[in-house]
């Protein structure tokens, strides 16, 4: 359950058949004093901001990021998933009725959450996404969880990305791996986007539910799930063998996933155990990262329903 937190739910004017070789998881608060104007308790909304949607946006913290969550459905399943402490919901005034804002209002009530609403253009000031949607929240940074961890559980299949910094791409992988049954998404914590407003809304609340490890580098994340015994797939148009022919669904495995443009980086490619590609029929070179990672999950994903381990 949610922690207690202040002023339930009232609103408040404010300011990603063969087989690879390798050896062998209300009560209401009281009203906190001495606050300024249109800030909640003691913690302003204030940010180290970055251009609108990029890997900069949103504050510094270590580890993932996610604190800031905008948009109806990202900060809906913010509050469904109930994991982790919401210091405060804006809304902007005036906005038309809708069920989906009617159960946030329901939600932030019964977990004793403070809305704030304010008017369109302070509301504008305060996103840091094009189209929030009326709606955002600040909350505390999403938890992340070990690789061995990852591992423990049964039959992981894993995500990792490797120099992949655009937010969008990074919120649709988001999305895509929560509903193809991923169990872990593996981040770099240098060369990548962390999870920004931008990603948060992007996911439309998927982050909440699929486990994230931040780790130093993907290289030696690599030789560690390797020792677990998890296969670890590179998707790389270069690579001369199709996905659909890698018949890896009864395995623990881990799907690579690189930059746009660039793909995997070199040292990526040489420590992964098989790079694959996605076959192209048309005149287009390649797929959007995000567009051939949900092909890929999907296909994993695919299998596993297929013997029953989905």
């Amino acid at each position: 359950m949610a922690k207690g937190r202040n002023q339930g739910g009232r609103r408040s004017s404010g300011g990603p058949s063969g087989q690879p070789r390798r050896g062998g998881k209300p009560q209401r608060g009281p009203q906190r004093q001495n606050r300024k104007p249109g800030q909640r308790g003691t913690t302003p909304l204030g940010r180290e901001e970055g251009p609108a949607g990029s890997a900069g946006e949103g504050r510094r913290h270590k580890g993932p990021g996610g604190d800031r969550i905008e948009g109806r459905q990202a900060v809906r399943e913010l509050l469904l998933a109930d994991k982790r402490k919401v210091r405060e919901i804006v809304m902007q005034s005036g906005l038309d009725p809708a069920p989906i804002l009617e159960d946030i209002e329901m939600l932030a009530s019964d977990q004793r959450i403070n809305i704030r609403e304010v008017g369109r253009g302070a509301f504008d000031a305060l996103s840091d996404t094009e189209s929030a949607q009326g709606v955002l929240a600040e909350a505390e940074p999403l938890p992340t969880v070990d690789i061995e961890d990852m591992v423990d559980g049964p039959n992981p299949f894993l995500i990792m990305v490797d120099g992949l910094t655009d937010p969008h791409n990074l919120g649709a992988i988001f999305r895509s791996a929560d509903a193809a049954g991923v169990t872990g998404l593996i981040l770099p914590r240098h060369r990548s986007a962390r999870i920004s407003a931008t990603v948060a809304k992007t996911a439309a609340g998927a982050i909440e539910h699929v486990p994230i490890a931040n780790v130093p580098g993907v290289p030696a994340a690599i030789q560690t799930l390797q020792k677990h015994n998890v296969w670890v797939i590179g998707l790389d148009e270069g690579g001369t063998r199709s996905i659909f022919d890698l018949d890896l669904a009864d395995q623990p495995m881990c799907l690579v996933l690189g930059a746009e443009g660039p793909g995997l980086s070199r040292l990526t490619r040489e420590r992964c155990d098989e790079l694959v590609s996605i076959p192209m029929q048309g005149a287009v070179a390649s797929l959007n990262v995000s567009a051939a990672a949900t092909v890929a999950m999907f296909d994993v994903a695919r299998r596993r329903l297929g013997l029953g381990q989905a």
